[in-house]
Formats: structure tokens, C-alpha cells, sequence
């Protein structure tokens, strides 16, 4: 298959898909009309295609044309709810939502490679599986696609995904073997006190001032108990509390994320912050309560897989700028596909070339370079043909 005439051939489809699908963001399990447009097309190309499975998602199968290896090809669906300050003609036409993060550009590429394939059925061995996954931007998607079969009979041999990454031009690739993107947990604290008038605080125990003890004392976790060659990240993003100027509230609370690459880092900071939390409050009069819960795990790229991967970019694009070091504190879902599967998440290049165009994930004016989808589609087709036709047990 002659990857960068077929790919070509598609350049068009996956701008104009994109932008379709720019214009129509859904949250996150909500994905309706994204989801019946993903399934209209690929039954068109002749895909065996099973919908709702882990409520909004899709997943479409076919078979090549001799024995070979399967590989599991992984798409996001989900918006945010963002409002979007952009001026071109697809902005968003659904209030408060916007595709802030390129999932929009990631189905085109995943329906693009769904032409191709089926277009080339005759020039590839072994078994594809297209997954079209809700839910990303909350970290529920991938496990409730997993817990309804998205990874069994028959079980993939290989996993990939893709991620447009806005920060970096065109013509860059990130895809380092081992931890590359970060396990996230949030957390929230409810810190419980005595209300009372804010003109007689000896009469109260002051949720609010305890709040803001706690919240500097957890900036000490990661300085001062980990490792300082590893890295963590501790963020607190919400805090609320009270109602008038003049009344000490009964309580208030705060939350925020944790972010490491290693379980033993991340279930060390659990532990010291469940401890300042509880301790602090304890000790100004008031009570807290901590909750913790898992949204990803961290993604752990195959070593084997990105060996494959490397020189199918250096034949495609002999002057890319390939990162093998990348590493970030953003999570994404896939990791629970690649905790099963050997896989890979590969980050490609979609800033606009004017700097002051660009803008980081989930912001209003987030934008892509759409020269980007086709170094996507290309790479991504690529590999997986590399990997159909690897030896597997």
C-alpha cells in the first residue's frame, strides 16, 4: 500500500469531517449524534459495526485478506464544556461545548482510516478493530468500552492511538516507550467546623481559615516527600465556602488533581494528604473529610510497538523531529487499553505555525493545524500495517 498517495486521497474528507463534527460537540456518554454519524459511515464502507457499547460507543471490525496479527485502533469522541472564542466559520453551535482538545480531528483520521482499509482490504493480513470511545475528557470512556468487550474475542495483539498535541508544530512526534502521560486522581476535602457570626469567631471554628491551612500545608507533599528526581504534580482547583460577609460558614471544601507516573508515588501523596487534611482541621477545631477517586491510570507505551513505529515515521517523514523523552503531567483514558494490551500513544504535532495562534488544550481559542490529520492517518496506518503483520503466540 503506497501510504502517502492513499492518504492524500483522503486529505479533503478528513478536514471537511472535522470540521462537521467541530460544529456538533457532545459531552462526554452523550455523544448521539456524533455516534450515529461514526456508524452511518463506517456501514457504508462495508464494517461490521456494533454501537452503544459502554452506552455511546462503537466499535467496527473487518477482517484481511490472510491470517495476521489484530490490532485495535482507538478514536475519542467526547467535547468539553468550554465556550469557544473562535472566529472561523465551524465554530461550535451547541452553547457552553466545544471540541477543546482535537477529538474532533481524531474521529476524521479514524473514519479516514476507514476508507482506506476497506478500499485496500486485499493488501492486508490479519483482523482490525476501529474503537470509537466516549468519555475521555472524564476518564470513564475506555473502562466502560473494556467492561463491555471492547478488548475480547478475539483479544488484540497491539493497541494504538493517536492524540493531536496542539504545544508542538507540525512535523513533531512524541512517543517515548514506558510512562509518557501521567496517572490522575481528584480528590475532594470537606472541612467541617461551628458556624457563627464572623464579629465573634472565638464562639466558631472556622472552616475557611482551616481550609486555607490545610491548602498551603499539601503544597509541601511533593517538595518534601518524594523522590526530587521524580515527578508529581499536586493541584488544587476548587474551593467554596460561605454565603454572607458577615457569617463564619459550618463548613466548606476544596478539590484538585494528583498527577505521577509511579502507584508508589501517587499512593504516598494519598497518604500524607489524607493525614495534613485530617491532623490540620483536627487541630483548629474542625473535622475533614477526604475522598479520593482514580480517573486514570498512567499510559505505558510497548517498547516493542514504538520500535515499530520509529522508522515508519523516518520512511514517511525523513525530517520529523521525533521525541522519544516526551513525558507529561495530562492523562488520557487509553491507558487502560494499553494496561491490557501491548500498544502505543503517539502525540503528533498540530500547533499552527503562527505561535500567537496557538493555544494549550481545553482553552476557548484551542486550534489545530489541519496538515496535522494526515501526518495522523499516515503514521497511524502505517504501523498498524507494520504490526498486522508481526509474528504473535
Amino acid at each position: 500500500m503506497e501510504i502517502p498517495s492513499e492518504v492524500s486521497k483522503v486529505a479533503a474528507s478528513m478536514v471537511a469531517d472535522r470540521r462537521n463534527l467541530h460544529k456538533h460537540p457532545e459531552l462526554g456518554f452523550h455523544e448521539e449524534h456524533t455516534a450515529g454519524f461514526i456508524v452511518q459511515r463506517l456501514e457504508s464502507l462495508g464494517w461490521s459495526v456494533k454501537s452503544a457499547v459502554g452506552k455511546t460507543g462503537i466499535l467496527a471490525e473487518m477482517h484481511g485478506n490472510r491470517p495476521g496479527a489484530n490490532v485495535l485502533l482507538r478514536f475519542d469522541m467526547d467535547a468539553l464544556p468550554v465556550q469557544e472564542e473562535n472566529s472561523h466559520d465551524f465554530i461550535s453551535e451547541v452553547p457552553g461545548v466545544m471540541h477543546a482538545c482535537g477529538h474532533d480531528g481524531h474521529m476524521a483520521v479514524g473514519l479516514a482510516l476507514a476508507k482506506i482499509l476497506s478500499q485496500k482490504r486485499e493488501s492486508w493480513p490479519g483482523f482490525i478493530r476501529l474503537v470509537f470511545q466516549p468519555a475521555e475528557e472524564i476518564g470513564a470512556g475506555a473502562r466502560a468500552m473494556l467492561a463491555e468487550g471492547a478488548a475480547a474475542s478475539p483479544r488484540p495483539d497491539f493497541a494504538l492511538a493517536a492524540h493531536l498535541w496542539a504545544e508542538q508544530p507540525v512535523g513533531w512526534f512524541g512517543l517515548r516507550p514506558g510512562a509518557m502521560m501521567a496517572a490522575a486522581h481528584t480528590f475532594h476535602v470537606r472541612v467541617l467546623g461551628r458556624g457563627g457570626h464572623a464579629g465573634r469567631p472565638q464562639n466558631t471554628a472556622d472552616p475557611i481559615a482551616a481550609a486555607a491551612q490545610i491548602v498551603c500545608a499539601l503544597q509541601t507533599i511533593v517538595s518534601r516527600n518524594l523522590d526530587p528526581t521524580h515527578a508529581a504534580v499536586l493541584s488544587i482547583t476548587q474551593i467554596h465556602g460561605g454565603s454572607a460577609d458577615n457569617i463564619i460558614p459550618e463548613e466548606t471544601s476544596f478539590s484538585g488533581t494528583l498527577r505521577t507516573f509511579l502507584d508508589a508515588d501517587l499512593r504516598l501523596i494519598e497518604e500524607r494528604l489524607r493525614q495534613i487534611a485530617v491532623s490540620v482541621a483536627e487541630g483548629m477545631g474542625c473535622r475533614a473529610e477526604v475522598v479520593i477517586q482514580q480517573d486514570t491510570i498512567a499510559v505505558v507505551n510497548d517498547e516493542k510497538v514504538v520500535s515499530v513505529a520509529v522508522p515508519v515515521i523516518r520512511e514517511l517523514y525523513p525530517n520529523a523531529e521525533i521525541d522519544l523523552s516526551y513525558q507529561t503531567m495530562m492523562a488520557e483514558d487509553m491507558a487502560y487499553f494499553l494496561d491490557l494490551i501491548p500498544g502505543m500513544m503517539i502525540l503528533v504535532g498540530a500547533g499552527k505555525s503562527d505561535r500567537s495562534a496557538r493555544f494549550p488544550h481545553h482553552h476557548p481559542r484551542f486550534d489545530i493545524d489541519e496538515t496535522a490529520l494526515s501526518s495522523t492517518a499516515a503514521v497511524l496506518l502505517g504501523t498498524a500495517l507494520k504490526l498486522l503483520n508481526q509474528p504473535v503466540e
